[in-house]
């Protein structure tokens, strides 16, 4: 049996209960290099339980609809952003956590000029470029230790296209 759920648009009070939207968005906090660069400024929450942050560059393969959810995974040490390099659009796929269980599956879609940096502990779906493959920048955190704990289903969710106008 699958479990079907429908995306919505990524927008940050949908999102705030599992990380930021990292947009250009409304004026900037600063004006910056002789006036012309636009500063929006400390967008993300890095939060790291120890070791410290590091940038890595992922190349991912392209997704498409509908797309299946088998696992999802968190990292108890340690937020994790994603910033598309190529403006390729992702399947953002969260969970809450019901005693160390992931719940309440929600979809989003993000748009062009999006980022996500996900909350430390979050359950969240891997990285899914939609439509073709991406490149993302990810500042997440590089330490010792376990960082990552994945989750299987036992009957798969699947994301279904979104409805059109």
């Amino acid at each position: 049996m699958s479990l079907s759920i429908a995306p919505s648009p990524l927008t940050a009070e949908a999102f705030a209960a599992y990380g930021d939207v990292l947009e250009v968005k409304g004026a900037p906090d600063k004006i910056i290099n002789q006036g012309l660069c636009g500063r929006h400024h400390d967008r993300a929450k890095l939060d790291f339980g120890s070791g410290r942050a590091g940038i890595s560059l992922f190349d991912a393969k392209a997704r498409a609809f509908p797309y299946v959810v088998d696992m999802v995974e968190r990292h108890p040490d340690g937020s994790q952003a994603f910033i598309p390099l190529d403006g390729v659009p992702m399947i953002v796929v969260v969970a809450d956590d019901d005693n160390g269980q992931p719940v309440g599956l929600k979809a989003f879609i993000s748009q062009p000029g999006q980022s996500i940096n996900l909350h430390r502990g979050t359950w969240h779906g891997v990285l899914a470029p939609l439509g073709k493959a991406g490149r993302y920048a990810v500042v997440d955190r590089i330490g010792d230790g376990p960082n990552l704990e994945e989750h299987w289903f036992s009957d798969p969710w699947t994301v279904e296209a979104p409805a059109t106008d």
